[in-house]
Parts: structure tokens; C-alpha cells; sequence
């Protein structure tokens, strides 16, 4: 099998956490190039070759001019950005030819992304989302098991997730509004939305929002309530000022059963009625979201993580943004 062409485009600390499994997957994968724009970025990411035994790749400071260089020589490009640049930059691979996957939160705003998948559309091409959460194997087996009936309809899910953010933030474009597009329950926090409407399988339709900046320009600690449309009961408790940490659990509450995972998968325990404990769930072992771009890629799989639950997720942040702007007064949303 022919290995991916692909490019790294956007070198700082989250590129540099994934290319840790990149590395493990050099037998089905060709890194030919590096992007970014501030040279000690790529400086630290190049390291990463090196101390593999690796030579580093070439790197380029623009996307515009790596397209233009080498664009027809690769397959695929992982994008990993600010939020704020994230519709701009698919927009230009996926119209260069290229398979895209794309750090999550898809976009900064629902026009963003409905341009993204017209984009996706009109071009052929493929886009993922990198949750690690709706690509994970955890996340997928939960999902069948819930809609297969075993454990009864969903009566409740209740979701939390908690990191040091604020203080691993401060000073970087995470805590600048313009950049970022919000704080932690939409950077950490958009794998919990994200989740939590995976699980689900179907609309919010109404959700309630509070949640505090701590003194910063974004949201650091906030709780959330939803109804779906059938109305099962959602929680959200999403505290990004704690220690060093960062952790979640999302519990399902089920007429005949509890479901428990975390927001990135990693793993899935289940308790059905009449036993005692929640037990571990077997599941396929994974190497991360590139492992499973390329096996929706290559035919594999179907995509579980289309630019349509970027659009899902997008839509409930806005919902509760915009409770939490009017002191949790409840706000409708529009999933469709």
C-alpha cells in the first residue's frame, strides 16, 4: 500500500502532542513538510524527527507558498491552528485537491462551517474532524451499544470535564477572543459537546447556560442543562481553573443500564441491570485520529466525524453561549 504524502500544517504544542503518534505511523504515513509561521515552532517540532532517528522534513512559514511549492506532491494535510484560521486554511486545501483533517473546533461560527462543507461538496474531497472522541473505538462501540436497545432508552447523561487551562493559557491566542472564538468549554470543552451529542444520536432542544471568564477575555468555569428531543436530560460542568490535570467522565443513564467513557474515548465501561460494577468493555486498540483519517481514507470505515458534527457542535456552543450572555436564560437551538 502506498504511503499518505502528507503535510503538518501548524507546529506548536497540540501538533507537537500528535506527531508523538504520527511518529509510531511511518509505515503508512510520509510527513514531507512542516508549516508554520513562527520559526521556533518548527524548530521544536523538526526536534521531534530528530530525536526519532529521523531526518526532519523541509518547513515552510506560509500555506499559501507550501501549496504552491508541493501542493500537487501531497495527499493530505493535518491542520492544526488557531481557531480563528481553520475555514480559511481547508478551504484553500481542499480546493488545492487535498484530504483534510482538521483540529477541532471545526470553525468559529455555523457560516464558517457551511462554507466548509460546500466547499467539501463541491470539491470531492474528504474532511474529518479530529475528535478524538467520535474517532475513537470507545466512543463508536458506546455509541452501537446505545442504539442497539440493550440498555434501554438514554433517561440522562451527565458529562464534566476539568483541566488547569487557565493557567496553561494565559498569554497564548487561546485566551484572545478573536483567535480562539471562546474559552475552555470551546477549546477542551468542544470534545465533551461533541461527545455528549454522539452519545446522544439526536437533537438539543433547548439548553441553559452559566459561566465565568475568571477574570480572563473567555469562559474558564462553566455549567450547562439541555433536553433533547426526546427528552432525556443533559449536564455539562466544565471547570477550566483547577490543578495541573486534565481529565472527564461522561456517564449515560439508561432505563437498563449505565454507560461511562471519557470525551476523548479512551475507555468504556458498562454496568446492566442486576450486576454489581461497571466493567471494562474490550475495544479495538488505536493510534489516534490520523490512524482512523486513513482508514475512512482508504475505504475502511465510514467517516464518523464529518464536517456535519463539527456544524453539530458549532450549533450547541452557540446555544449556550448565548444562554450564558443572557445570565442562563433558556435558549432554543438549531441542530438541523
Amino acid at each position: 500500500m502506498l504511503k499518505t504524502r502528507a503535510a503538518l500544517i501548524g507546529c506548536g504544542g497540540m501538533a507537537r502532542n500528535h506527531l508523538n503518534q504520527l511518529l509510531k505511523q511511518l509505515d503508512t504515513t510520509d510527513i514531507v513538510a512542516l508549516c508554520d509561521p513562527q520559526p521556533e515552532a518548527l524548530a521544536a517540532s523538526a526536534q521531534k524527527f530528530s530525536d526519532a532517528g529521523l531526518m526532519p522534513p523541509p518547513t515552510w512559514v506560509s500555506l499559501e507558498s507550501l501549496l504552491v511549492d508541493i501542493g500537487s506532491e501531497l495527499d493530505a494535510v493535518f491542520i492544526i491552528t488557531p481557531h480563528a484560521f481553520h475555514h480559511d486554511q481547508t478551504v484553500a486545501c481542499l480546493e488545492a485537491g487535498l484530504d483534510v483533517l482538521l483540529e477541532k473546533p471545526m470553525a468559529l461560527n455555523a457560516t464558517q462551517a457551511l462554507s466548509m462543507i460546500e466547499t467539501r461538496d463541491r470539491t470531492g474531497r474528504l474532511l474529518v474532524i479530529a475528535f478524538q472522541g467520535s474517532l475513537s473505538p470507545e466512543v463508536r462501540m458506546a455509541v452501537k451499544l446505545l442504539r442497539s436497545g440493550e440498555l434501554g432508552p438514554i433517561l440522562t447523561i451527565n458529562a464534566v470535564a476539568w483541566q488547569g487551562w487557565k493557567d496553561v493559557t494565559t498569554g497564548t491566542w487561546r485566551q484572545e477572543p478573536a483567535l480562539s472564538g471562546g474559552g475552555f468549554l470551546f477549546d477542551t470543552g468542544a470534545h465533551m459537546l461533541n461527545t455528549v451529542a454522539d452519545l446522544a444520536g439526536e437533537p438539543f432542544v433547548e439548553v441553559a447556560a452559566w459561566t465565568d471568564p475568571q477574570g480572563t477575555p473567555v469562559d474558564i468555569i462553566g455549567t450547562a442543562i439541555g433536553r433533547l428531543a426526546s427528552g432525556a436530560l443533559v449536564t455539562f460542568n466544565a471547570c477550566g481553573d483547577t490543578i495541573n490535570v486534565c481529565e472527564s467522565d461522561v456517564r449515560v443513564f439508561c432505563r437498563d443500564g449505565i454507560l461511562q467513557t471519557g470525551i476523548w474515548g479512551a475507555s468504556l465501561r458498562v454496568q446492566r441491570r442486576g450486576e454489581t460494577q461497571l466493567r471494562a468493555m474490550k475495544c479495538p486498540p488505536s493510534l489516534g485520529v490520523w490512524q482512523q483519517f486513513l482508514a475512512v481514507r482508504r475505504g475502511k470505515m465510514p467517516n464518523p466525524s464529518p464536517p456535519e458534527i463539527g456544524l453539530r457542535m458549532i450549533r450547541l456552543w452557540d446555544a449556550l453561549h448565548a444562554s450564558a450572555q443572557q445570565g442562563g436564560q433558556p435558549v432554543k437551538c438549531e441542530m438541523g
